[in-house]
């Protein structure tokens, strides 16, 4: 892949979700083009027959399978994806990957066996899942956040941190090839304490209340979630919010030469836009 990033076309898979908007817009400030890979723009990672005409012409690309990386179709569906981009002449890829999620594995694996000059990024929690999403639905709208992650503490890692190493990962020449980076917070969190800091932030209260994992697998399936899905989340989270991720890493400040952002300052920021407003 060339440096000249003036002169480089990265497509972004999910670029109107919550980690692919912030890459594109990280993507275009490094200035590279962006190539936005979406559903309304003609992009369905269900549709093979779609990617060819979003990769043909691209020279990088990032990948974010939609619903979790470490869902039965994702390794298929990465795979799948990545060797056609190979065939097509885009070799430069990177995955978000999820940290600690071995049902993840499979889909890494499938990258590296495409032939592609890879990089995977692996994060966990993101600090934006509390402004964004179902979870801050319930903090917005019901002034409580009902998890199952028990206390267990997580080094939450702000999305925009994502977005600029993955930016800095895609117009860096063939520095990163090779190489999966981990990337955290500076800090670790309880989630009691992440909802605490958000609730010092918005200066309303709100209460962290965990609940045992199978009980939230119903919770879900009552709110219309299918059933499959919920039974993949059940077994996800049983594994993943065991403390495995308790422990912080330099990855960021490896690419982008400086710290993480901290959870209170997210907070303080999305406070400041209303991300918590009913």
């Amino acid at each position: 892949m060339t440096t000249n990033t003036r002169n480089t076309t990265v497509m972004v898979t999910g670029a109107s979700g919550r980690t692919g908007s912030r890459v594109a817009q990280a993507v275009r400030a490094a200035g590279s083009q962006v190539r936005e890979a979406t559903r309304s723009r003609g992009f369905d990672w269900e549709d093979p027959t779609t990617w060819a005409d979003t990769l043909r012409g691209a020279d990088a690309a990032y990948l974010m399978y939609p619903t979790d990386v470490g869902s039965p179709a994702a390794a298929e569906g990465v795979g799948a994806l990545a060797r056609e981009a190979v065939g097509l002449g885009v070799r430069r890829l990177v995955l978000l990957s999820a940290r600690g999620e071995d049902q993840a594995l499979p889909t890494e694996e499938a990258l590296k066996a495409s032939g592609a000059d890879w990089t995977i990024v692996r994060a966990a929690w993101f600090a934006q899942n509390f402004s964004e999403g179902p979870l801050a639905d319930g903090l917005r709208e019901g002034g409580e956040l009902v998890f199952p992650a028990g206390e267990v503490e997580e080094p939450f890692i702000d999305v925009r941190d994502i977005a600029d190493v993955v930016a800095t990962v895609l117009t860096s020449g063939d520095r990163y090839v090779g190489q999966t980076l981990e990337l955290t917070g500076p800090r670790l969190l309880s989630f009691r304490r992440a909802v605490a800091e958000v609730s010092a932030a918005t200066g309303t209260e709100l209460t962290y209340i965990p609940v045992p994992v199978r009980a939230y697998g119903e919770h879900l399936i009552g709110f219309g979630v299918p059933r499959e899905e919920a039974d993949f989340l059940v077994e996800l989270f049983e594994t993943l919010l065991d403390g495995r991720n308790a422990r912080l890493t330099d990855g960021v400040h490896q690419v982008l030469g400086r710290g993480p952002r901290d959870f209170a300052d997210f907070a303080g920021e999305a406070a400041a836009a209303g991300a918590w407003k009913a």
